[in-house]
């Protein structure tokens, strides 16, 4: 029986060798749009087993998740719900990895309250917008644009992303009330009001936070079930295992029992979270205006009151699923395709916007669970998908009674491993000019969101340009003046390399020849071309000369076709040194006059 990685990965695989000409209606092609045809013909009872499990495991993790998310969205509890069951449905047909589970995350929540005023009309308006814009950045194949953005910036975003949410539920787990969403407002009135915490709601949440941390440690450190273990061992192990992959649903169900408890006796210590919108959704169109008290608001006010949320929800959105799927792949030795991912979180957007679901993504930490879990292919969504509808059409009266101070314990504890408190220490060692782009973005972050990322990725690109327009460049001194370029030749550094070579070969006598040895330059433009001809010409005036090494053919190609005055190249520094030996200064720059030779001409005419 085939292995279900090999089931997912054999039709990518295969993809990668065909001819570009393969003809769009074939049967590979349609796999790659449908990747379920790669892993159903091979699917088994075991696989469904698996299957089952893990998706039983995601359905108890994302619904007290997902209404605890709605909260930091600024949303009613039933929006989180809404939220959570579509992607499970599109992501088994269109998805590439099959450990991958699509639904509200709490960085997507925590954009989506930035960005659409706590008003559910924006907020699924939001979703279809992103989800168009995320379909067409697929099928025109932009992936790759995401490459544009370093793992600092990302890593200040969802740093700061942490500590916005995690502080952000501080209010709730004390009980606190009337205090503000913006986060240096929040800061303030939350240690200002510090004196009206609720004692009951601070103690629930508490206690909710340990029983979770403890769940969690148990969790890690259970060991794995194996057929030889003997039935009684393998059932207290299965056992401890549920337990602990549903500690949300545990705690959250724990955290209500005790409300209600207090609710029969007539005295109630908590905050709840009060009535949930019963039953199933209603499949409509997203709403492209909005009547309010002062008038209707258009969809173009609409989109201009969203600003920059336009960019930054579908690009983030994109990161975090994408950063998600190829964790997973790499780690469970599969590949999955960006661009079909693109499409897979797109179309999951669009089609969520139908039944009044707000911007989803890839869950890291649900999508933990699921491998943890066993699961074996992305029919395991099918599963928490039918569980997230059928809490809604059967569960919504019993979310009255969750407490506020449960929800925020759940979402601090999801949250607070986003932080990579090492990534400090690690950047340090490594390359620390890295940590100036991670420091920006994450202290930017608090401000505005879309700043952060953006001021951290024009750091990001300013170091990637300053490397191309300053190369490393090595020099051997000697009475021949040799330079190599570690890396590209680009216009912005052809300046630099020309002051470089004239102040070096030209600082006192006797003044020496210069060997360019361009074994790492694969590729040069016009600015450069002509900044070596105007290199050559200065050093003949000054009676030195410039020979070139180790050339590569698109280079010589273009140098030869420039027709530079005085032009020389070797293949080898030795030969280089024994003829600027020989004869200095004159004969490379006479040279020019000569007939071109054949192999010159084959380089040109190729």
């Amino acid at each position: 029986m085939p292995s279900p990685v090999n089931a997912l990965g054999q039709a990518r695989s295969s993809r990668s060798n065909m001819a570009p000409d393969t003809c769009c209606c074939s049967a590979v092609a349609l796999q790659r749009r449908l990747p379920i045809l790669a892993w159903l013909p091979d699917y088994s009872l075991q696989w469904l087993k698996m299957d089952f499990i893990a998706g039983l495991s995601v359905g108890l993790t994302v619904i007290p998740q997902a209404l605890a998310y709605a909260e930091v969205a600024g949303l009613p509890p039933q929006f989180g719900l809404y939220s959570a069951f579509m992607g499970c449905f599109v992501y088994f047909f269109l998805g590439t990895s099959r450990d991958v589970t699509l639904g509200p995350t709490a960085i997507m929540s925590l954009l989506v309250s930035f960005y659409t005023f706590h008003e559910p009309a924006y907020a699924v308006l939001l979703a279809f917008l992103s989800g168009c814009i995320q379909l067409a950045m697929g099928f025109l194949r932009l992936g790759f644009l995401l490459d544009f953005i370093s793992c600092p910036v990302i890593k200040g975003f969802t740093s700061a992303a942490t500590v916005t949410i995690g502080f952000g539920q501080i209010k709730n787990l004390l009980g606190l009330q009337n205090i503000p969403r913006q986060f240096f407002l929040q800061v303030y009135h939350t240690f200002l009001s510090i004196g009206e915490t609720r004692v009951g709601d601070a103690v629930l949440g508490l206690v909710c936070m340990v029983l979770l941390l403890v769940l969690k440690l148990m969790r890690d450190h259970v060991p794995p079930v194996h057929p030889e273990m003997p039935p009684g061992v393998r059932l207290s192990h299965g056992l401890v295992w549920t337990a602990t992959t549903a500690r949300n649903a545990l705690v959250v169900s724990f955290a209500a029992l005790v409300a209600y408890s207090f609710e029969v006796t007539g005295y109630q210590p908590f905050i709840l979270t009060g009535e949930t919108a019963e039953g199933l959704p209603p499949v409509r169109t997203p709403p492209f205006s909005l009547t309010t008290a002062n008038g209707t608001i258009s969809f173009t006010e609409m989109v201009q009151d969203m600003g920059a949320g336009l960019a930054v929800v579908p690009l983030v959105g994109l990161l975090e699923s994408i950063a998600v799927a190829k964790a997973f792949a790499s780690q469970n030795n599969y590949r999955v395709d960006a661009n079909q991912e693109l499409l897979a979180i797109g179309l999951t957007n669009v089609l969520g916007s139908l039944v009044s679901a707000y911007p989803v993504t890839g869950s890291f930490g649900r999508t933990a669970v699921n491998a943890q879990s066993g699961v074996c292919t992305p029919a395991g969504g099918l599963v928490t998908g039918a569980l997230v509808l059928l809490s809604l059409d059967y569960l919504t009266s019993l979310f009255y009674y969750i407490p506020k101070a449960a929800l925020a314990a759940v979402i601090i504890m999801a949250v607070a491993p986003l932080f990579d408190t090492k990534i400090f220490g690690t950047l340090w060692r490594v390359k620390r000019l890295d940590l100036l782009p991670l420091v920006v973005t994450f202290l930017l972050c608090f401000w505005e969101v879309q700043y952060g990322i953006l001021a951290g990725t024009l750091v990001s690109l300013l170091i990637l340009l300053h490397a191309v327009a300053r190369p490393k460049t090595q020099v051997s001194e000697g009475l021949v003046l040799v330079l190599q370029p570690a890396s590209g030749l680009h216009f912005p550094a052809i300046e630099a390399l020309r002051e470089a070579v004239l102040k070096r070969a030209l600082e006192g006598p006797p003044r020496r020849c210069v060997v360019l040895e361009c074994t790492h330059v694969s590729c040069i433009d016009y600015t450069v071309v002509l900044g070596l001809g105007d290199l050559l010409e200065d050093l003949h005036r000054q009676g030195a000369a410039l020979v070139f090494v180790g050339l590569q053919v698109p280079v010589l190609r273009a140098l030869l076709a420039a027709d530079l005055k005085g032009f020389q190249h070797f293949s080898t520094l030795e030969e280089a040194e024994k003829y600027l030996q020989q004869d200095p200064g004159t004969q490379p720059y006479n040279s020019c006059d000569d007939p071109v030779p054949e192999h010159k001409i084959a380089l040109l005419k190729a």
